[in-house]
């Protein structure tokens, strides 16, 4: 493609990017249907009141008769695969209403042959067995998962017995132990730990002294779960997190505490008219920073002034400025999105503190750019690397350092330093000079031996293990190289930097396919989100050819199919799920890098 055919299709991208900004003058995004979603959300208004919320229950269920797999199966998303998980807790939900609905009935007849061919036994304790093996040490959700199918009568009456014990009385001891302790879920999930373990204690027998400690630990807890909820009635504005957390205390018996009704109005409001549930309510700190960045030079063509100012007062109205009442953690961070459920976290902080640098003059945003630095530099662990939502909490992967939000946050330090380090005292230099220098021998000992990075929140369900390499090298890639345009680092810093670039840039060059995509890794059917991500990271006259193929093939991939999005993110211990705005943020990125360098 030549230099117009590239400015050519960068403004027609940039347009429909615009017309997807809200009335509010942000993006929200739209997130793809979730089956699991459904199946969850209809379990526990069944539970509350089946007869109150019928229309909503006969939505659910007829959108999920509609969206069921060919074999039988549910996957993460429409697009998805279908997996044990997700159809086990469907199966679950019918077996609410296959009594009394034909067409209930012979859907989860057809589940049912799925997980038959699956090897499970959906009248037996093999269904703990396989569940349990699957998440490991990792009871976020496959004790929730059990629970749901116990309440709903799956296997049957034994179901309890089989269903390990969440240790919700763990969760009353000051939020510093808990990083040390053993709560088998991540710190994001403290709301199922309570609900979920109260549930399963009400329903399993255990000794006197477990049942004389947890009966008194109920109140408390009970208590502690209240003060988590936040005004919108949505924990974390996840769907199935919600669900699991009302659809347990209706059944524990506390139908009538607040914490239940509100969950409930959040459930019925967040359904969409189509009858189905996503994963949470939106995205939309994450794909606002998204486009605002994938701009980049050219947000003068796209943004007016009066856009640019409803972006930053945006920014900062979502800002967290106390400490937040979920997880303690301290203000300066941002969330994913602008409702009250949302928490600050590693990757929509630096991302928010890019954004805010790309859309004023730096001194315009001084105040709350580095509130979010002096965020991150708390949430730093003791590795170098930066974790997600809470610092120490290293025993289960998802609240681990990982190396495409150190990364991140890498770039997010790097570009404060480079704007503000003339106004900086020697020890506050010295602070971020030191956080930076952590991020990048965090990366340097993360880089694997083909010069890959893995992130943590994004795979692909083509790879082995889920994982997606493209994304993670991609990503970190173009961090580094953004900061390779900074000039506050000596020549050691650049030479260091350089080396893991070069190693990376083959890494991508030796991936991609012969169709010009790329894939989560090498021979990998390609998307346009891992594609344009790739060229992001390769754009320049070096790799111009591997570059042009990339773009021939976005070219031809849009002009057939448009903007389909591709379930690559992960959410909530590896829930898969698409994003409407990924492909498009990520094309347009890809562009404006490109044109750049042309």
């Amino acid at each position: 493609m030549t230099k117009q055919d590239l400015q050519s299709r960068f403004d027609e991208l940039s347009q429909i990017l615009l017309g997807d900004m809200n009335p509010e003058g942000f993006w929200t995004g739209e997130l793809s249907s979730s089956a699991l979603g459904v199946a969850v959300a209809v379990a526990a208004l069944h539970f509350h009141d089946p007869k109150a919320h019928h229309a909503e229950i006969q939505k659910g269920l007829s959108w999920l008769q509609s969206n069921v797999n060919s074999d039988g199966s549910f996957g993460d998303t429409p697009e998805s695969p279908g997996n044990v998980s997700t159809s086990l807790l469907v199966y679950a939900a019918t077996n609410l209403y296959a009594r009394s609905d034909d067409s209930t009935a012979r859907l989860q007849v057809k589940i049912a042959g799925y997980l038959a061919s699956q090897n499970i036994d959906v009248h037996s304790a093999q269904v703990a067995k396989v569940i349990l093996n699957h998440y490991q040490k990792d009871y976020t959700f496959s004790v929730p998962i059990l629970t749901l199918c116990g309440l709903c009568g799956v296997p049957g009456g034994e179901a309890f017995r089989h269903i390990p014990q969440l240790p919700f009385e763990l969760a009353l001891l000051p939020g510093k132990f808990y990083r040390v302790l053993n709560l088998s879920v991540v710190s994001y999930a403290i709301p199922a730990l309570i609900a979920v373990g109260i549930v399963v204690f009400k329903k399993k027998p255990s000794n006197a002294f477990g049942r004389l400690v947890r009966n008194w630990s109920i109140k408390p807890a009970l208590a502690l779960l209240h003060r988590l909820m936040p005004a919108s009635g949505g924990f974390l504005e996840a769907i199935p997190l919600t669900a699991f957390v009302v659809l347990s205390l209706i059944e524990a018996g506390y139908r009538d505490l607040e914490v239940v009704e509100q969950g409930i109005q959040f459930l019925k409001k967040t359904q969409r008219a189509d009858g189905s549930w996503p994963i949470d309510i939106n995205l939309s700190t994450w794909v606002t920073t998204l486009a605002v960045k994938a701009l980049r030079t050219k947000k003068d063509e796209v943004l007016t002034p009066e856009m640019k100012s409803r972006l930053t007062d945006h920014l900062r109205s979502i800002q967290n400025r106390q400490v937040h009442p979920f997880n303690r953690s301290a203000p300066g961070g941002w969330g994913w999105t602008n409702h009250s459920g949302s928490v600050p976290d590693g990757d929509d902080t630096p991302g928010a503190i890019l954004a805010l640098l790309q859309l004023q003059p730096k001194e315009e945003v001084k105040g709350v750019v580095l509130a979010g630095c002096g965020w991150l530099l708390k949430l730093q662990n003791s590795d170098g690397g930066v974790p997600t939502f809470s610092k120490g909490w290293g025993k289960l992967p998802f609240d681990q350092s990982c190396a495409d939000l150190t990364g991140h946050s890498l770039l997010a330090f790097s570009a404060c330093l480079n704007a503000y380090h003339g106004e900086f005292s020697p020890v506050v230099f010295k602070a971020y000079r030191q956080a930076f220098l952590r991020m990048l021998n965090y990366l340097q000992k993360h880089q694997r031996q083909d010069g890959s990075w893995l992130p943590l929140w994004f795979g692909n369900q083509h790879t082995a293990n889920h994982t997606n390499p493209v994304y993670g090298t991609a990503k970190v890639l173009t961090y580094l190289k953004d900061v390779l345009q900074h000039g506050w680092f000596d020549s050691n810093i650049r030479a260091k930097i350089g080396s893991l670039v070069e190693s990376g840039e083959r890494f991508l060059v030796g991936v991609q396919n012969a169709d010009g995509s790329w894939g989560g890794g090498e021979a990998m059917p390609g998307t346009i989100e891992e594609t344009a991500l790739a060229i992001s990271a390769l754009a320049g006259k070096q790799h111009c050819k591997i570059c042009q193929a990339g773009f021939g093939w976005l070219d031809k991939t849009y002009q057939q199919n448009g903007l389909q999005a591709a379930p690559i993110g992960l959410y909530f211990a590896s829930l898969w799920y698409d994003e409407k705005l990924y492909p498009l943020t990520s094309y347009v990125e890809a562009l404006a890098r490109e044109l750049e360098c042309s």
